[in-house]
């Protein structure tokens, strides 16, 4: 396996971003859709699927028995590196990490190893992402970690918020936006990011820890499921183009 290569495995905008990083930084990237497309090899795996259990259960299932020496590196914005790593039969080798789109303009990238993580792995997970330009920090294991989490807990109050009528999107990301010097107000930030990741971040949350402060808003679930993401996809709080 080449030792300056990486295997990115998603179909979303962060693993796109991921090969583009990957390729500046110098390194030998090949993307694939899913885990069923893979036709190379690498000692690095970056996995991105964020949401659904089963499917995302089979991608790193599949990319355990398919490279038995690599470490993966994958999403756990809905679930914790933990429980990833108990899909595989080698768990030492699984680390997480857990960012929003854009990732391009953060600096910071979040790693947590889970129970079983060896540290060589989390050493190579850190290496790749310094070459990117980013600089890693270890965080401990849960789904979404920190800025995911934070971020989602803000975006789901404010889809509260707007579904009880207490304002207008608008003027719920005006209010925050100028009130408290947010970059964007969170309703634009959660169709920036995908609303489909926002849930997967609370959904996984709420199952890990049983506690009901992260239960999802209605109108952000309902969106979800009508297919309204964001940005991605043109609609989401606002219309795109």
């Amino acid at each position: 396996m080449a030792q300056n290569s990486v295997i990115i495995i998603g179909k979303n905008r962060l693993a796109q971003e991921m090969l583009e990083l990957s390729e500046a930084g110098g390194f030998e990237a090949r993307i694939y859709p899913d885990a069923y497309a893979v036709a190379a090899s690498s000692s690095l795996i970056i996995e991105t699927y964020a949401r659904d259990e089963a499917e995302k259960g089979e991608i790193i299932k599949r990319l355990d028995a398919q490279f038995p020496t690599s470490v993966i590196v994958t999403s756990c914005l809905g679930f914790s590196a933990t429980r990833i790593a108990s899909w595989t039969t080698r768990p030492e080798r699984v680390v997480g990490f857990a960012t929003f789109y854009p990732f391009k303009e953060k600096k910071v990238i979040e790693l947590t190893p889970g129970l079983k993580t060896q540290e060589h792995a989390l050493q190579e997970a850190e290496t790749f992402f310094r070459a990117l330009g980013k600089e890693p920090v270890r965080v401990k294991d849960a789904p979404g970690l920190i800025f995911p989490r934070i971020l989602s807990l803000i975006i789901n109050e404010a889809a509260r918020s707007l579904d009880e009528g207490v304002a207008r999107a608008e003027e719920i990301d005006v209010a925050m936006r100028l009130g408290v010097n947010y970059p964007s107000g969170p309703l634009r930030w959660g169709d920036q990011i995908g609303l489909d990741e926002v849930l997967a971040v609370l959904e996984g949350l709420r199952q890990e820890t049983g506690d009901d402060r992260y239960r999802p808003a209605p109108l952000l679930k309902k969106m979800v499921l009508t297919g309204w993401l964001g940005e991605s996809n043109g609609r989401g709080f606002y219309e795109h183009t």
